[in-house]
C-alpha cells in the first residue's frame, strides 16, 4: 500500500492552479488509502446481516468510565452495521464470532484468505485476522469448520518473505509490513512447528529462527527511538493488531512482553498527542481524508474504545476489534488518564523519533547485509544517498526488478548493474537527492502544544525543502474536521508524493513555540524532477470555513472560531479564496516559490472573546525580510517577539528556542531520553513503568514531582 510508483504524461504546468484538478492518469499503485484494496467475491451477506450504517456520535469527552462498558458500547455497533468491503472488513467478522454474535458473514472470511492465496499487496493485513480466527476463535459455535481447515492451508502455503519463492508485488518493507510479516512468520512458526511451509520448504521452527531477530530487532529500535512512520494516524493501526497477536500468541515470554511495551508506548503516543480523541498531529503518514477530518481517521474507533473519545466508524480501523478481543493486553489506566484529561490549562509534549541514517551503524543498520538493507528500506531508505546501495542489492537479491512497487528502476537496470560496481548509483542519488529521497522517515523532532480548546503540532526544522511524500509537517486543531495546515503541493493526484493535499513536493523549514508555528516554503526551481510530474510554484493552505462557527478577514489575517478556541493565519504574500470545484471556501492559495506562514491559536477563555483575539492579532508587528524574504519577526500577543528564518536560529525574545536534539519523550508524564532502554510514565497518581532490557513492566500508583 506504498505509493511509490509514477506515470509520465508530460503535460506542462500551471503557474497559478485552480485548486486540485486530476490532470494525470493513475498507475498501479496509486491509493488513497486501504479501503482501495477490495475483498474478492464474497458472497452474500447471511439472512439477518445488517444492510445501512447506523452512524456513531463522535465523543468529544470520555464517554463510558470503564473499559469493559466501552467494549461493550463497540461491539454492539459493530455488531448493528455491515462491515467494509476492503481487506479490512474481514476484522468485524471475527469480532462477532468471539462474541457470539452472528450471523457471520462467512464469505468474507473466505474471502480473505483467497486473497492472501493470490499474495495481493496487503495480504499481510488479513492473515493477522486469519491467524487470529485459527488460534482463538477456531472452537466457537459460530466458526465454519470448513474455514478453519482452509485457514490452516492458507497459514502453511503463504510467502512470508522476499527470499522465499514466488514474484509478488506485496510490500514487505516499511516499518508496518516489516513486522506485520515477521510476527505472522513466527506465529504461523510456533504454530505448526514441525509441518513443512509449501512455499519456502522451511519447517515451522525454522520459521521461528527467522523471523525472531528481526521482530527482536523492530521492538527494541521501537522502543528505544520511536517509529519512523511517526505519530501516524494511519499507520499506528496498522502496527498495533501485530503487536496484539505477538502478546495474545507468543508464547516466548520475551518477545510477549516486549511487544506489550510496544504497544503501550504506541498508545502512549497517541494518547499524547491527541485532542479530544482526535490523533490531529504532525505525521510521518498519512492521507487526505485523514488530514482533513479526524473523523475518518484509522485510530479514531482504537480512541473511542480505548480513552472514551472519538467516533466509531469502522471503515478503515483493525486495531479496535484486535484490542476487544484481546485475552492478555490491557492499556495501563495512566495511558487512559493523559487522553481524558481534557481540562489541562496546556500541555506540551516534545519527542524525538526515528533515527538519523548517518547513526545506521549505531542502531545496527548500515552494513551490506540483506537484512541491514531492509532495515532501512523500513524507514523509507529508498534512493537516498546512504541507502540506494542496498536498495540495489535487494532487487538483484529478491528479484524486485519485477515488483511493480519498483519499476521505475526497470529501465536504469543495466546502467545500474554496470555502475554499481563503480559507486555511481551513490553519486546520482547524491545529485538528486531532493527529488529522490523524498520516501525517507528519518529522525524527526515534533513538539504538540494543547489545551482544553485546541491542539497545535508540528515536526520542527524537518529535512527542509527535501522532498516530501505523505508527511504532514503541521496542524492546528479546534475540532476534529475544524483543522488548518500547509502544504506545498506534489501535483494534482490524489496520491502522494504528487498529491495535492497529502503529498509534498518540497517540505518546508516550521518552528513552533507554544500556540504559535512559523511554517517557511523555498521551493526549489527543478525543471525536470524525477519522481514528481512538475514543481508547482504555489502553496496553499486548508481552511474550510463551514467547519467552523466564524470566520473573520482583518488586513492580511484570516481567522476562525469554533467553540472557544481561535486561530489566525497569515501569509507573507497575497493570498485567494479557491472559489470553484469541491476545495471551494476551504482553500487558501499563495503564488509563488516562496511564502511565510504564521499560525498563532488562542481561547476566548483568555482573551474574553473572538473579537479580542482578533484585536491583538491583528494589531501585532509582523513582517518579513532577508535576501529571500523568509525572515520572519512577529511579536506574538501569546509568545512574545519570535524570530524565523530559512537559515540560523529560532528565537523568542531574543533566546534560542531548541528545535532539535529532543528527548525520545518531553512532557508532563514522562521525561526518557532518546535511546533508553527504560521508560517511566506518571500522570495524576497513575504510573507505568517499562525496561526494555530486563523485561519490567509494571502499573504503579506514582506522581511526578514536576505533575501539577
Amino acid at each position: 500500500m506504498e505509493d511509490l510508483q509514477r506515470d509520465r504524461d508530460g503535460l506542462p504546468a500551471d503557474s497559478i492552479p485552480t485548486g486540485g484538478k486530476d490532470r494525470f492518469n493513475h498507475d498501479f499503485r496509486r491509493t488513497t488509502g486501504v479501503e482501495i484494496f477490495v475483498l474478492p467475491d464474497p458472497g452474500e451477506p447471511p439472512a439477518g446481516y445488517p444492510t445501512a450504517v447506523s452512524p456513531d456520535t463522535y465523543s468529544s469527552e470520555p464517554f463510558a468510565s470503564t473499559f469493559e462498558a466501552r467494549r461493550d458500547a463497540y461491539v454492539d455497533w459493530v455488531c448493528a452495521n455491515p462491515s467494509v468491503s476492503s481487506v479490512k472488513g474481514v476484522f468485524p467478522e471475527l469480532l462477532r464470532i468471539a462474541f457470539n454474535r452472528g450471523p457471520v458473514w462467512q464469505g468474507k472470511i473466505r474471502a480473505a484468505m483467497d486473497y492472501i492465496d493470490v499474495r495481493k499487496d496487503c495480504a499481510d493485513f488479513t492473515m493477522m485476522a486469519v491467524l487470529r480466527f485459527y488460534l482463538q476463535l477456531r472452537d466457537k459455535a459460530l466458526a465454519d469448520p470448513e474455514l478453519v481447515e482452509k485457514a490452516k492451508r492458507t497459514i502453511l502455503d503463504f510467502k512470508y518473505w522476499p527470499d522465499e519463492p514466488g514474484t509478488d508485488s506485496m510490500c514487505y518493507w516499511t516499518e508496518n509490513h516489516h513486522i506485520i510479516f515477521s510476527s505472522s512468520e513466527y506465529i504461523a512458526g510456533q504454530t505448526f512447528p514441525d509441518e513443512v511451509f509449501s512455499n519456502s520448504g522451511h519447517t515451522g521452527r525454522q520459521k521461528l529462527e527467522r523471523a525472531r531477530p528481526r521482530i527482536e530487532k523492530w521492538l527494541d529500535l521501537r522502543f528505544r527511538t520511536g517509529f519512523d512512520e511517526w505519530l501516524s494516524n494511519v499507520y499506528y493501526d496498522e502496527d498495533l493488531p501485530a503487536l496484539l497477536n505477538m502478546v495474545d500468541f507468543v508464547q516466548d515470554p520475551d518477545i510477549a512482553v516486549k511487544a506489550a511495551m510496544v504497544a503501550d508506548l504506541l498508545l502512549f503516543d497517541t494518547a499524547a498527542n491527541s485532542f479530544k480523541g482526535a490523533f490531529v498531529s504532525t505525521h510521518g503518514r498519512t492521507y487526505t481524508k485523514e488530514k482533513q477530518s479526524a473523523l475518518e481517521e484509522s485510530t479514531i474507533d482504537t480512541s473511542k474504545l480505548l480513552f472514551g473519545q472519538g467516533v466509531f466508524n469502522g471503515r478503515d480501523n483493525m486495531a479496535a476489534s484486535f484490542i476487544a478481543m484481546s485475552g492478555k493486553y490491557r492499556m495501563p489506566a495512566v495511558l487512559e488518564r493523559i487522553a481524558a484529561d481534557t481540562v489541562r490549562e496546556s500541555w506540551t509534549s516534545k519527542q524525538r523519533q526515528s533515527i538519523d541514517f548517518r547513526d545506521a551503524r549505531k542502531w545496527g543498520y548500515g552494513g551490506r547485509s540483506l537484512e541491514s538493507a531492509m532495515g532501512l528500506l523500513s524507514y523509507g531508505g529508498y534512493s537516498a544517498p546512504r541507502t540506494i546501495g542496498g536498495m540495489v542489492r535487494l532487487l538483484d537479491a529478491y528479484g524486485w526488478w519485477e515488483n511493480k512497487f519498483f519499476q521505475e528502476f526497470g529501465p536504469f537496470r543495466k546502467a545500474i548493474g554496470i555502475g554499481k560496481h563503480l559507486g555511481i548509483p551513490r553519486l546520482f542519488a547524491k545529485v538528486f537527492e531532493k527529488d529522490l529521497s523524498r520516501n525517507s522517515m528519518e529522525l524527526a523532532n515534533t513538539i504538540t502544544y494543547r489545551t482544553p480548546d485546541y491542539q497545535l503540532s508540528t515536526a520542527v526544522d524537518y529535512r527542509k525543502q527535501m522532498g516530501g511524500d505523505q508527511h504532514h509537517i503541521w496542524q492546528a486543531s479546534l475540532g476534529p474536521e475544524a483543522v488548518c495546515f500547509t502544504t506545498h503541493p506534489g501535483g494534482y493526484k490524489d496520491t502522494a508524493p504528487d498529491g495535492y493535499w497529502h503529498g509534498n513536493g518540497f517540505m518546508p523549514r516550521a518552528a513552533q513555540d507554544g500556540n504559535v508555528a512559523i511554517v517557511l516554503y523555498n521551493t526549489p526551481n527543478i525543471r525536470l524532477p524525477i519522481i514528481i510530474e512538475e514543481v508547482l510554484a504555489f502553496t496553499h493552505a486548508w481552511l474550510p470555513q463551514e467547519r467552523f462557527d466564524e470566520i473573520r478577514e482583518v488586513g492580511d489575517w484570516k481567522f476562525a472560531r469554533k467553540d472557544g478556541g481561535c486561530l489566525a493565519l497569515w501569509c507573507s504574500v497575497p493570498v485567494r479564496w479557491e472559489t470553484e470545484g469541491e476545495n471551494a471556501g476551504r482553500e487558501l492559495i499563495a503564488a509563488g516559490r516562496r511564502a511565510a506562514w504564521v499560525c498563532e491559536l488562542g481561547r476566548t477563555a483568555d482573551y474574553g472573546s473572538f473579537e479580542n483575539f482578533i484585536a491583538a492579532v491583528s494589531a501585532a508587528d509582523i513582517g518579513t525580510g532577508g535576501r529571500l524574504g523568509l525572515d520572519v519577526r512577529y511579536t506574538s500577543p501569546g509568545r512574545g517577539l519570535l524570530e524565523f528564518g530559512w537559515r540560523g536560529s529560532f528565537r523568542r525574545n531574543g533566546r534560542k528556542v531548541p528545535l532539535k536534539d529532543f528527548p525520545r519523550y518531553d512532557n508532563p508524564a514522562s521525561r526518557t531520553d532518546y535511546g533508553a532502554g527504560e521508560v517511566t510514565i506518571g500522570y495524576d497518581g497513575l504510573g507505568l513503568e517499562l525496561n526494555i532490557e530486563h523485561g519490567v513492566r509494571r502499573e504503579t500508583g506514582g506522581r511526578r514531582e514536576d505533575d501539577r
